[in-house]
């Protein structure tokens, strides 16, 4: 690793220094795993970089899940460039799946082995143009830096999307976005609706089943994959499709990854799909078509929604940048038409599997060689 000169630090701002601009050749938005993988490439590059987060302390989104979720993965599948995740205690071969737990740790280890520059509980507000080339990053606490190269990976976590239902805002029940979701124990007794058929949705479902009267609506039958295959496959499935090695990629293999709750849930009978609700009514949810034994209308106190997110992107829209389908045009991470942005980890649009720990690594080293010109 090589070594980075105090230099580089000579003009980052205190907290007396509203208004300075720190310069940078590179800067990239965001602290989780995704900001870490760039990292590493760019310490081991003898980059002149800056992470900035915000977040105040590391894990990017993994300290915010529920805490029965698990990694699709053992812990020596699921690790970063450079530094192999230790495996869970208490198993064989690669112990258990990691919880979220594991991997905050992990990512707190990985971020103090290597050193990396992350800049805490600091916002980027927007990133515009700067005049001669580069870019200008804007804080929310006043603060400027200037770089050459933006590295954005903000992730999708903090804008988690909720599709629009008839008579929602009338509901007198409790919404909650699985963003949100914290474990069974509040929900004890009551009438939940988890909607979403991916791999949130068939979790929380098992998660909830025998603590409540649960009722998991899904926009059609439940495609769970073979159950031999978890995230190790699915990176290699993913991989093969970007080389046009074969098929149509993870798409065609299922939505749902029979991790041990969900195949016991499922084995058990306890994850019956029902279709997707019609509309809200002001104590329940109704379906067209169908009337249940005390009428159309169905009484629910809950509803958890597991219908995913969106990329976290709004400090980019002062740039302008093109779209197709509502997402930024990217070749990879690279964005063609903007010289020195990149965007690394909100998903396969930007490079395969590159929202996972296992998967971000490669598209990390290609931007950063990209960037720096190697």
């Amino acid at each position: 690793m090589t070594d980075r000169p105090s230099a580089l630090y000579n003009c980052v701002p205190n907290a007396g220094d509203r208004g300075t601009v720190a310069e940078r050749d590179v800067v990239v938005i965001g602290g989780g795993q995704s900001g870490l993988a760039a990292g590493f490439y760019l310490t081991r590059a003898g980059a002149d970089f800056e992470i900035l987060d915000a977040a105040h302390a590391p894990g990017g989104a993994w300290p915010h899940t529920w805490p029965s979720l698990r990694l699709f993965s053992p812990a020596e599948y699921s690790s970063l460039p450079g530094k192999r995740m230790p495996a869970t205690d208490g198993a064989g071969s690669g112990g258990e799946n990691p919880d979220a737990d594991h991997v905050v740790e992990y990512l707190r280890a990985y971020e103090e082995r290597y050193d990396l520059p992350v800049r805490r509980e600091v916002r980027v507000a927007r990133v515009e143009h700067a005049d001669g080339g580069g870019f200008l990053i804007h804080t929310d606490d006043g603060r400027t830096w200037r770089s050459r190269v933006v590295i954005s990976v903000t992730g999708t976590w903090s804008r988690p999307f909720v599709p629009a239902v008839p008579g929602a805002a009338g509901f007198r029940g409790e919404q909650v976005h699985s963003a949100h979701y914290r474990g069974p124990d509040r929900f004890a007794g009551r009438r939940v609706v988890v909607v979403g058929g991916a791999n949130s949705g068939a979790q929380i479902a098992a998660d909830l089943a025998g603590h409540c009267d649960l009722t998991w609506c899904t926009l059609g039958p439940p495609r769970y994959l073979p159950q031999d295959v978890d995230g190790r496959e699915l990176f290699r499935v993913a991989s093969a499709a970007v080389r046009g090695q074969g098929g149509g990629g993870v798409a065609e293999l299922g939505d749902i990854v029979v991790v041990p709750p969900v195949r016991a849930a499922r084995d058990a009978g306890l994850l019956r799909a029902t279709p997707m609700f019609t509309r809200f009514s002001g104590d329940g949810v109704e379906w067209d078509g169908v009337e249940w034994d005390d009428g159309e209308a169905v009484r629910v106190d809950a509803v958890i929604w597991c219908t995913g997110f969106r990329p976290a992107l709004g400090h980019l829209s002062g740039l302008g940048l093109p779209r197709r389908r509502g997402r930024i045009v990217t070749d990879g991470p690279r964005v063609p038409d903007v010289p020195g942005l990149y965007l690394l980890g909100y998903g396969d649009w930007c490079g395969a599997a590159s929202a996972t720990l296992i998967g971000v690594g490669q598209w990390a080293r290609g931007a950063v060689g990209d960037a720096l010109g190697d």
